[in-house]
């Protein structure tokens, strides 16, 4: 089968086999980067899956709206700083190009660091359930991993060593690393593993994975045990694809990423198997999702929710909300 599907994929694999121009359009003297663009729609395909979800468990889907932006915004500093720090060597001698676009990196590790962080702050400003949400949210995370590691291909960066795959993708001389010179490694005939790829197509499958989980045991699931497993999906990845990548941030010779990714996956499934041990059986269980149907017959609205609305502040005053509104190798680590 691989034999005969062949000649169909390679043409619409050999598509990245190109050298893109990193800005996407302009708007007046201003670039606007197809980095900037991949996360932007990412963020905007993340928002749907994590309202669709929410609606689905009996969530108050309107809550996203507020915490989203948030969220995000915690997550982008995080990614940011981790990546800064990853290649420390690019920046020391030029601190303004950490700020200034164009962006060329963020480090997931520190962006679900952050992200996390915020998320349960603010779910706990808003006494919502931190470990439902947080399964609700993981698919979502997955779907803005399959798109905005795209940024990472017209940033000509998030790539291995080279290789004779088919699927190997050209970098031109001014986004090589040290390792790999044009001298030695012709632009024309060279291929290097596409990292940014595989995290994509790692995304898009841990995101169906977790969506066909949750909808085939999700009733019996405890709260959070989607978020774990998303963490180990995420985590072994890493782990796989970091013996490809070159000149990251190292502890005693040992790429931080790497450790950073066995302290995940280990702790992640210790804590599954402690939610899971004889005597723990009885313990809390996402039960089946609300019917819709019975709900709409109830008079109940669609986004109605078992957890209350957050708090609205304005200035001088304290008010309920209410249902009408809601407050190159090292690189994109």
């Amino acid at each position: 089968m691989p034999f005969l599907l062949s000649p169909f994929l390679l043409p619409l694999i050999a598509l990245i086999n190109v050298t893109p121009d990193p800005v996407a359009f302009q708007i007046g003297s201003i670039p606007v980067y197809w980095y900037g663009v991949c996360y932007a729609v990412g963020l905007a395909a993340t928002y749907l899956v994590i309202t669709r979800e929410a609606r689905r468990r009996g969530l108050n889907a309107r809550l996203v709206d507020n915490g989203i932006i948030i969220v995000a915004i915690a997550a982008l500093i995080g990614g940011r700083l981790y990546h800064v720090i990853d290649q420390w060597q690019r920046y020391q001698d030029d601190l303004l190009a950490i700020v200034m676009p164009p962006y060329t990196g963020l480090g997931v590790y520190g962006g679900i660091l952050t992200g996390v962080i915020a998320a349960a702050v603010i779910l706990r400003l808003w006494h919502q359930p931190f470990w439902k949400w947080a399964d609700v949210i993981a698919p979502g995370i997955f779907v803005m991993q399959a798109i905005g590691r795209w940024g990472n291909f017209f940033n000509q960066e998030l790539y291995g060593p080279p290789t004779d795959l088919p699927w190997g993708i050209t970098i031109d001389c001014a986004h090589r690393v040290p390792q790999y010179p044009c001298t030695m490694y012709p632009p024309d005939t060279t291929g290097f593993h596409p990292l940014f790829l595989y995290e994509s197509v790692s995304g898009i499958l841990g995101a169906i994975t977790l969506l066909w989980i949750a909808r085939r045991w999700g009733p019996r699931m405890r709260p959070g045990d989607l978020f774990l497993i998303w963490l180990i999906w995420y985590a072994t990845v890493r782990l796989a694809l970091e013996s490809l990548r070159t000149g990251n941030w190292t502890v005693l010779g040992v790429p931080t990423a790497t450790i950073i990714s066995v302290l995940v996956i280990v702790g992640a499934l210790v804590v599954l198997a402690v939610r899971h041990r004889p005597g723990a059986a009885d313990g809390d269980r996402w039960g089946d999702p609300p019917d819709p149907a019975a709900e709409a017959e109830a008079g109940l609205p669609a986004d109605a929710a078992a957890e209350p609305e957050p708090a609205r502040v304005t200035a001088g005053t304290q008010e309920d909300e209410t249902d009408d509104g809601a407050i190159r190798p090292g690189d994109g680590a």
